[in-house]
């Protein structure tokens, strides 16, 4: 049963609160934001004549806390438009409308005393269905609902969001001891496939999961830093990628959070266990708490263990020398088995190299992890109950790339532990079941797509998949693949639905991929009801093979090139015309290219997250791969239909997109911008989203679908390119842009508008095509294009010349 949530409300305006009401808004969902009364008049709102009345005053820290969400980077709603659902108000005058809300989160301070008396509150106004929860970050639930009505903490729990909750997926539910079972399913359920959240159930117990083994592992890098004597930019160079963990490691990562805010998550800690040996494992070392005293906080302060400053030389990142709390540059880590685990592939590899390593770098790494394993599993079954939801806590919360037990898995587990009693190590009884039994892995694959993981006495059991987690790596497993080549694999999904993955180098698109979008059109219309085209690696596609193009260009490989571009023509011509449905699942960068994959599909079933743009401006070209058509006939689609208007301005906005090179902000953002239909679909959670992308395939095919056929497009001729290029005329002579920019921009001009033909020609989509490809190979061939390409490819950004 899914849960029906019409309205709902935040309580509490401060960071969180503010962003959970935007993500709620971001899934369209109307939501109440209140925050209290503040209590005296600022300083603008007397020069005003206002008084405490006002409500612009009364509600100001909730229109302050949105206003803060509306220019919070990363953006916390995918289209600002988003905001107007939610509502500003105070907790005095607007309380009572809660019992309009069927779901009151309460945000407030992390304080038990001002929680407890805004629940007794709830208690008194909502109605019997409404659900109740609170996004403390460690406070204890039975102590917050303390003397309140059954009836009331039967609907009450914990919902921990993640910060920022648009982007970090991990949502903590805490039951109760009087919650609803099936509410905890329901809330479950509504967080994965409404909020977009990999869901785990934690325990009451001090700040849950994901918080207690990150905190901790983050103390005991301090430690270990300390006690192999290392600096804040080593430690990061082994705490990082290397080690499956996200790119700011451990010590960029606490500036990003806020020293204070960690301080305050591992006092909770301290102060919350009984037992003296844990609490002294949660002491925050004296420089830290120097640190937060000085108001070095971190990113929000300007310095923290790493501080920005302007030399000589341009800006430069300076590292915090711990001893003397004095900034110093940055050193590199000379460390003979970090570079081996570089050079290791995989990170199960990465991994086994550096903590079985013989120098300092592999003993600080090892240290870590085996405080890290060894602390996990002695909370196992206090924080959660089962090891899944611990290593799902900390991929989805802290960005691990393996969580705990499957990092046990990669070093060995039977080698790891014997090290460790040699090092009169305590191994918990439920690790020490495991090897007892004979079995040497938390997690053993049975059949193909499924995996058991242990429970303890000997015993595993097999990880349930909904079928609405439809996995490609699993739908590979049991069915292998319908044909593959070096980029690219068409692989059958079921129901007679196949999918095109593509797997080459970062889903770039070269002659492989092209060669199967051909193979896979053929075999599609022959046997199969339907093709979704997607891939669960990091990126959709980022587009072409850029070093390959220029390398073509700079041996004047032009007849090589051409047949390139016709043959990526002809394969997005065959898909937009194949007799069955095509839909295109994008997620994260789906750029060039990657954008024009999705371009000729019946629908696009997108990931939330998709960030969708023509990007070839940027490397001195226009898009080539059938981009630039398609975004003119997108823009003449919104041309009504018997009326006779001029196209011109939907011209020009289709024009503006792709000169500026603008990229989406997310799927909602690609409908306004043109690159997606307002028919589109998007998927919040992107566990759901092939299983959505192969329904919508299958209802295509299932409800009588009917192929398109080619149509011609009245064009805006000379007419509409002079208005175009008198604009980038006025850009040129301002300073604005360059002669290549004009130069650039008088190609993508010529193709929008269908080249020197009067207005109102119709024109054939192969014949802008051609246009396109002959404007694309022009600019290939131009020298400063070949340098920005050039540019990008070496330095990762655009060159403007």
């Amino acid at each position: 049963m899914s849960l029906n949530v019409r309205k709902a409300a935040v309580l509490g305006a401060g960071v969180m609160g503010a962003q959970i009401a935007a993500h709620l808004a971001n899934v369209g969902i109307p939501v109440l934001l209140l925050d209290i009364v503040p209590n005296k008049l600022l300083p603008e709102e007397e020069a005003k004549g206002l008084t405490s009345s006002d409500s612009s005053v009364r509600n100001r820290l909730a229109a302050r806390g949105l206003a803060a969400a509306k220019k919070a980077k990363p953006a916390a709603f995918y289209d600002v438009a988003d905001e107007s659902l939610v509502t500003i108000g105070n907790m005095q005058n607007h309380f009572s409308s809660l019992k309009d809300c069927d779901w009151v989160i309460e945000a407030v301070v992390e304080r038990l005393d001002i929680k407890r008396e805004v629940l007794a509150k709830l208690a008194a106004v909502l109605p019997e269905h409404a659900i109740v929860s609170t996004n403390t970050s460690g406070i204890s639930l039975v102590a917050m609902v303390e003397g309140l009505e059954p009836s009331f903490r039967k609907r009450f729990l914990g919902t921990h969001f993640f910060n920022p909750p648009r982007y970090m997926k991990l949502l903590e539910i805490i039951p109760g001891p009087d919650t609803d079972a099936q509410l905890v399913e329901d809330m479950r359920y509504f967080g994965e496939r409404r909020l977009g959240k990999g869901v785990v159930i934690a325990k009451d117990t001090p700040n849950f999961i994901a918080n207690r083994i990150g905190t901790y592992g983050l103390i005991a890098t301090l430690q270990a830093m300390e006690k192999y004597g290392l600096g804040v930019d080593e430690v990061d160079a082994l705490t990082g990628p290397v080690i499956g963990r996200p790119k700011s490691a451990t010590f960029r990562t606490l500036d990003l959070v806020g020293l204070d805010t960690f301080v305050h998550v591992a006092r909770n800690v301290q102060e919350s266990v009984t037992d003296e040996a844990e609490q002294a494992r949660f002491a925050i070392p004296a420089y830290l708490q120097t640190m937060v005293e000085k108001q070095w906080l971190g990113e929000k302060t300007g310095q923290g263990f790493f501080k920005r400053e302007r030399t000589e030389t341009g800006k430069e990142i300076l590292a915090l020398d711990l001893a003397t709390l004095t900034y110093r540059p940055r050193r590199k880590l000379a460390s003979a088995a970090l570079e081996a685990a570089k050079q290791a592939k995989g990170l199960r590899e990465k991994l086994r190299t550096l903590v079985y390593g013989q120098d300092t770098a592999s003993q600080f790494v090892w240290e870590i992890t085996k405080h890290t394993l060894l602390y996990t599993a002695q909370r196992q079954f206090e924080i959660a109950d089962d090891i899944v939801a611990v290593d799902e806590a900390m991929k989805w919360g802290f960005n691990w790339e393996l969580g705990p037990y499957e990092m046990w898995d990669a070093i060995g587990v039977e080698k790891s532990v014997a090290r460790m009693r040699d090092e009169d190590e305590t191994i918990p009884d439920f690790v020490e079941e495991l090897l007892a039994a004979g079995k040497k892995t938390f997690y053993e694959q049975t059949l193909p797509g499924q995996t058991r993981f242990y429970v303890g006495k000997s015993e595993y059991r097999t990880i349930e998949k909904p079928e609405e987690k439809l996995s490609l790596a699993d739908r590979k497993a049991a069915n292998g693949v319908i044909h593959k080549n070096s980029g690219a694999s068409l692989v059958d999904i079921g129901d007679g639905i196949a999918c095109l993955e593509m797997h080459s180098l970062n889903q770039a698109i070269g002659s492989d991929v092209v060669s199967m979008m051909q193979y896979a059109a053929k075999e599609v219309a022959a046997n199969w009801d339907g093709l979704v085209i997607y891939n669960e690696a990091k990126n959709f596609c980022v587009g072409a093979n850029l070093m390959l193009m220029l390398m073509e260009a700079q041996d004047d490989n032009w007849d090589e090139l051409d047949f390139s571009v016709r043959q990526f023509h002809q394969a997005g011509m065959d898909l937009k015309y194949l007799p069955k449905p095509v839909v295109s699942a994008p997620h994260a960068m789906a750029l060039g290219g990657g954008a024009e994959l999705c371009f000729p599909a019946d629908a696009v079933q997108a990931y939330a997250e998709s960030y969708i743009g023509l990007v070839e401006v940027g490397v001195g070209l226009i898009p080539g791969g059938g981009g630039t058509k398609e975004m003119l006939l997108r823009a003449m689609e919104h041309v009504p239909a018997g009326v006779d208007i001029r196209p011109d301005d939907y011209i020009r906005n289709a024009f503006e997109t792709v000169a500026m090179a603008k990229v989406s902000t997310s799927a909602k953002d690609a409908k306004r911008l043109g690159y997606l239909r307002q028919s589109d679909g998007i998927s919040v959670n992107r566990d759901y989203q092939l299983y959505d992308a192969k329904q919508v395939a299958l209802s295509l095919a299932r409800t009588g679908y009917v192929p398109r056929h080619s149509k011609t497009v009245k064009v805006v001729g000379r007419d509409g390119a002079a208005m175009l290029k008198s604009g980038v005329y006025s850009m040129l002579q301002g300073g604005f842009i360059s002669e290549h920019d004009a130069k650039i921009a008088s190609q993508l001009i010529r193709v929008l508008t269908g080249g020197d033909v009067p207005r109102g020609t119709e024109v054939t989509e192969q014949y802008l095509l051609d246009l396109e490809r002959e404007a694309f190979l022009s600019l290939m061939g131009e020298p400063k294009s070949q340098q920005r390409m050039q540019y990008m490819l070496t330095k990762g950004k655009p060159l403007r010349n």
